[in-house]
């Protein structure tokens, strides 16, 4: 059965999962394409259904109880992308229960592009930051933007969300590196073995309560004529500066 209605509770529902407050309250989010959905798949998160369209004529690698054939104008109602890939997936959002991180990880401290959020997310996962700190006004990093960007990274990074205190609590005894232009030469700082490395709010830096909080400072040197990099293009480069050492061989 195909179904053909924008109007089917399940489709109504599902397509409400491209706004943040439908995600919240149904604990969902969306997957678009094939090659995330597979990913998705060989990770701990739990793919609820599955949509395909009419036309798509790729494999469907899922549980066959969980696939869902739709027509394509259904498809393009439940999509948030331009140019539609014709495989969508509801996906639970993880619980995680607020701990202290093993290891070296972020904390993300206001920033509120969507896409900046999920690149970050991409990059922590790709040079070996495992958990991922966002404070409540963060873009939320479910978002379809913000998963599109990260590019699997939000299937196999640990992401918490909470206040700045309570993040702060369970870093208490987690050095934390600040990025701002007021710090130390990066390529020449020595880290700690476990830090939190801590990027703020793209238009107005790290707040004051996280700042309080800070062991270290450091920068990205860069030419007079330019005062400023992207934020997740900074997080990039200092992630991999700081964690160097894991990628020596």
């Amino acid at each position: 059965m195909i179904l053909t209605s924008k109007n089917n509770p399940l489709i109504k529902e599902t397509a409400a999962l491209k706004d943040k407050k439908a995600r919240k309250q149904q604990g969902m989010f969306l997957v678009e394409g094939r090659k995330m959905a597979v990913e998705c798949q060989n990770s701990d998160f739990e793919i609820d259904r599955v949509f395909a369209s009419e036309s798509y004529a790729g494999d469907l690698p899922f549980d066959e109880r969980k696939i869902v054939r739709v027509s394509d104008d259904v498809l393009r109602f439940l999509s948030d992308e331009k140019t539609p890939q014709g495989i969508l997936c509801r996906v639970k959002i993880p619980t995680c229960a607020l701990a202290a991180p093993k290891g070296k990880c972020l904390l993300l401290d206001g920033v509120a592009d969507p896409g900046n959020v999920g690149t970050i997310i991409r990059t922590a996962n790709a040079a070996g930051y495992e958990e991922v700190y966002l404070t409540e006004d963060c873009a939320d990093p479910y978002s379809p933007k913000s998963v599109r960007a990260s590019m699997s990274g939000v299937f196999f990074t640990k992401i918490y969300r909470a206040n700045r205190a309570e993040i702060l609590s369970v870093l208490a005894d987690t050095p934390v590196i600040l990025a701002d232009m007021g710090g130390a030469n990066v390529f020449s700082f020595c880290p700690p073995a476990r830090f939190a490395l801590a990027i703020g709010n793209e238009a107005n830096g790290i707040s004051d309560e996280v700042a309080k909080a800070a062991t270290y400072t450091v920068k990205i040197p860069m030419q007079a004529t330019q005062e400023s990099l992207n934020a997740a293009i900074s997080a990039g480069i200092i992630m991999y500066v700081l964690n160097r050492e894991q990628f020596n061989d």
